[in-house]
């Protein structure tokens, strides 16, 4: 009967969740001028509010399931928990990489709350959030600094190193040197960031 309850729970929680970003997503397409964007937005907004439910889904029956009838204060209910903290702990450190932009942010907040999150979730997302965070492409850097700047990266620069050299939840950073010969260090924008952000920015808080 309480697993049930549960469930229905989630299953409420995760619909109001996927209606709240599907319309901050909705409101971003509709005053969007460039149809590139919006299509962009049509097919990753649905697929990351997917992965948001299934993961919260996933891990809130996996609680509910896991410790149902082990008796508050038993070494059974105590081991029980411990697991499925781990669990759910990597479930989270993979929807944080998949999804990337404000997801890693999250990751890495919640690695700082030792004093309000199980002591599991702390360690992974320490371990994992503050030291692999994932680069765009040189495509995806091509287009943004076209898009910001006017000109491709070998139009803007001299020269202009394809690889990063550092890159963290929001950006990452490139050498390059200007046409004067002075060297620079270039920070782009992960293009996830702008592309979702309104969608992202609604789900996360709602969860």
């Amino acid at each position: 009967m309480a697993g049930r309850s549960m469930w229905r729970a989630t299953t409420k929680l995760l619909v109001a969740t996927t209606a709240l970003g599907g319309g901050a997503a909705a409101a971003t397409i509709a005053s969007s001028d460039d149809p590139a964007m919006a299509l962009k937005l049509c097919t990753n907004v649905p697929l990351r509010l997917y992965r948001d439910s299934v993961t919260a889904a996933t891990i809130a029956f996996d609680y509910e399931y896991s410790l149902w009838g082990l008796p508050e204060g038993s070494a059974e209910r105590a081991k029980a928990k411990h697991e499925v903290h781990m669990r759910g702990a990597r479930r989270l450190e993979e929807l944080c990489f998949r999804n990337g932009g404000i997801y890693i942010k999250l990751g890495q907040h919640l690695g700082q709350l030792e004093y309000l999150v199980p002591e599991e979730y702390v360690r992974i997302m320490r371990e994992s959030m503050l030291n692999k965070c994932p680069h765009s492409s040189y495509d995806q850097v091509h287009e943004v600094i076209k898009k910001e700047l006017g000109g491709a990266p070998d139009e803007i620069f001299d020269e202009f190193d394809p690889v990063p050299i550092a890159s963290a939840s929001l950006a990452q950073v490139h050498v390059a040197r200007m046409h004067d010969g002075q060297k620079v260090a270039v920070k782009v924008q992960h293009t996830y960031m702008t592309d979702t952000a309104a969608a992202d920015y609604a789900t996360v808080e709602l969860i």
